[in-house]
């Protein structure tokens, strides 16, 4: 499978380089570009910040941009929180799309969008602090209206971070649980 994977409100760290090398020895071709130009920050703050300043508008173009050149092979858009808005927003406007998987984050969904049964598996902490029970609950049902096949796997006790190990969020047993799930799903595409 082809594979673009965006990175955190903390930037191209680490962590998102062994995700992607997890991903890699599972036998999936994996692109993952950096947003942010090289920055990285400490706390979710300093990323929101920088996210601010640069825009959501530019943000998603960088985005846009980073997977144009391969959406022709038709990617599985994947992201950790910040991330996983982006590819969801991606995804959805991409015909070619072959699936979505969200590490810890979701996104508005466009009026307009539609996709033909679309697989998207959603991982986040249960509860998180920036993904409520009733927001997922509403994101659900309209990702179900517009078309998308969706599972939601949620980790109770976990924070919203939860698979990152350098974080104070990680939970190495959600954090396993969730990458057994995320490449069973990505096996069945």
């Amino acid at each position: 499978m082809n594979i673009i994977l965006f990175h955190s409100t903390y930037g191209l760290r680490p962590a998102v380089g062994a995700a992607a090398e997890k991903l890699r020895e599972a036998g999936h071709q994996v692109r993952v570009p950096d947003l942010f130009d090289g920055k990285t920050f400490a706390t979710i703050e300093e990323g929101m910040a920088f996210k601010e300043e640069l825009g959501s508008e530019e943000l998603l173009k960088r985005a846009v941009t980073a997977s144009a050149p391969h959406s022709d092979q038709g990617l599985v858009y994947a992201g950790f929180s910040l991330g996983g808005s982006l590819a969801q927003n991606v995804a959805l406007a991409d015909e070619k799309a072959r699936g979505l998987l969200l590490l810890h984050g979701t996104s508005d969904i466009a009026e307009d969008a539609s996709v033909d049964e679309l697989p998207v598996q959603l991982h986040v902490a249960d509860p998180d602090p920036f993904e409520s029970h009733d927001w997922l609950t509403a994101w659900y049902l309209r990702m179900q209206r517009i078309g998308a096949d969706v599972e939601v796997h949620r980790y109770p006790g976990a924070g919203h971070l939860y698979t990152d190990p350098e974080l104070a969020d990680y939970d190495a047993e959600a954090a396993e649980r969730t990458w057994q799930t995320a490449l069973g799903f990505l096996d069945s595409l």
